[in-house]
């Protein structure tokens, strides 16, 4: 594949790998410098507690590897937000979020293809994912389908997380309010032109996946993303008041037409329900501007960048040549008095 004309980002999440950090950016910036005109490497160190952002320093000095920007964050946070940092920082016409060692980077030429095709967003799935508990297989299952049926889109099939998209479609997500949260499904959800592919690579490293933290991911993402929830507690509070009311009916009822009736239980039973009613009526009325004020209200943002720091020698700087232009002037002999006459 000839050189693409475009400026390429590639972003890398990592955490703790500072034994294979160096081999792993080495081997990726080998990769990635052969498919663009113009690239960069970012990564994301998610709060490694090792010596991972010493490794990351010692890269992008002017010894170390071109074309690399790293940003640093503070606290551990989900994926992806790590992955969203480096979407928001990304400068290439063209981006893609890779799982270093999940994702197989020597696909990548193949989807570059078809996003020079003219695919806004090209999904890559591996067939050969990591191994996963039973737990978190079953939760995932659920929640995939649940998903599916608030929003119409099976993340796991229609949005992975190995992804090129357009820099149109980075514009796109960062007029979201919380676009760190909806990035995952906005490119399949925002009618943008895309393709999905299938590929087979064992993964280089199989890890397990925390199943609080993925379901703590997953309810954030279906309330962010979908009024479908919202709507399904408006229901069940439309349908508590109308069963209320239709208990207030009945106990009146009894009330006219049965003689034998424990003392007081209609005058409690009355008290109950129309309770309960007015509870499921302030449900339904604030349920929606409850959740809704709680989404615009931010507790601050969702990640801090502690450090950043970048290549000191960037291969775009050394393409930039100096043209010296030698103008050389004729000097015409100059007329006599006499031929002028």
């Amino acid at each position: 594949m000839a050189l693409v004309p475009a400026f390429l980002s590639v972003v890398f999440v990592v955490r703790n790998q500072s034994h294979q950090l160096e081999k792993l950016l080495s081997e990726s910036i080998q990769r990635i410098s052969s498919l663009a005109v113009d690239y960069e490497l970012i990564v994301v160190d998610n709060a490694s507690d090792d010596e991972s952002v010493s490794t990351l320093k010692m890269l992008v000095d002017e010894n170390g590897l071109p074309n690399l920007q790293v940003y640093a964050l503070s606290q551990e946070v989900d994926a992806d937000t790590a992955s969203w940092v480096g979407l928001e920082n990304a400068l290439g016409d063209f981006i893609s979020v890779v799982d270093p060692l999940a994702d197989d980077l020597s696909f990548l030429p193949t989807m570059l293809e078809k996003a020079l095709s003219g695919a806004d967003v090209v999904f890559a799935k591996n067939k050969k994912s990591a191994a996963q508990g039973l737990a978190y297989r079953s939760a995932s299952a659920i929640f995939n389908r649940l998903y599916k049926s608030f929003s119409g889109i099976h993340l796991a099939k229609e949005a992975p997380r190995y992804r090129v998209l357009s820099k149109r479609v980075v514009n796109f997500i960062l007029q979201h309010s919380h676009p760190a949260l909806t990035d995952r499904h906005l490119p399949t959800a925002g009618g943008f032109t895309r393709t999905h592919l299938d590929y087979d690579a064992a993964p280089k490293f199989s890890r397990p996946k925390p199943l609080g933290e993925s379901i703590e991911r997953g309810m954030r993402l279906l309330v962010s993303t979908t009024r479908a929830p919202m709507r399904l507690v408006t229901t069940l509070s439309l349908f508590g008041a109308g069963a209320n009311l239709m208990y207030s009916m009945y106990i009146v009822a009894v009330g006219l037409f049965k003689t034998d009736v424990a003392p007081g239980w209609i005058s409690l039973s009355l008290q109950q329900s129309g309770m309960f009613f007015l509870i499921s009526l302030v449900l339904l009325v604030l349920g929606e501007y409850i959740l809704h004020m709680a989404s615009l209200s931010s507790e601050g943002p969702l990640y801090h960048v502690a450090q950043e720091f970048t290549s000191a020698r960037l291969t775009s700087r050394e393409k930039l040549n100096i043209e010296e232009r030698h103008v050389q002037t004729t000097h015409m002999p100059r007329s006599s008095p006499a031929q002028a006459d």
